[in-house]
């Protein structure tokens, strides 16, 4: 399950060169610039998976929040749907932004990366990045 921090296995960014699944749109800009960012840098992406083609399930997305810190980290209140759906004049639980993000793959923070050793990213911030990337 992917973690926000480093394995206890003692795995430090010094080693992060590979991350093992990236979560993404290929036509996202900001999908790209952060692919091109980790390529540029070195980084190998093991898998990806294209969230609109291919739905993640709850648990999955349950498991990415965590990692990321919550599920508010990876919830996107910048998708056009949730103006749309009145949802900025809502309060929502949890487990509503859990459904949301399951039911519309919008609602998911684009990109997440997931390092090789757990450590999990939601959105591009080159700064965000390079402390990642930075040897402890």
């Amino acid at each position: 399950m992917p973690k926000a921090a480093a394995s206890s296995s003692g795995t430090t960014a010094a080693s992060r060169t590979t991350v093992s699944h990236l979560y993404w749109l290929p036509y996202c800009s900001t999908c790209v610039k952060a692919e091109q960012f980790l390529i540029e840098r070195g980084v190998k992406v093991q898998h990806y998976t294209n969230l609109k083609e291919d739905a993640i399930g709850r648990e999955t997305v349950a498991q990415l929040a965590e990692a990321v810190g919550g599920v508010e980290k990876l919830f996107s209140k910048r998708a056009m749907k949730y103006r749309s759906l009145g949802l900025d004049k809502k309060t929502l639980s949890d487990d509503d932004m859990l459904d949301y993000m399951v039911q519309e793959y919008t609602f998911i923070k684009r990109p997440v990366v997931v390092f090789e050793d757990g450590l999990t990213l939601a959105g591009f911030s080159a700064k965000q990045y390079e402390a990642a990337l930075k040897p402890a």
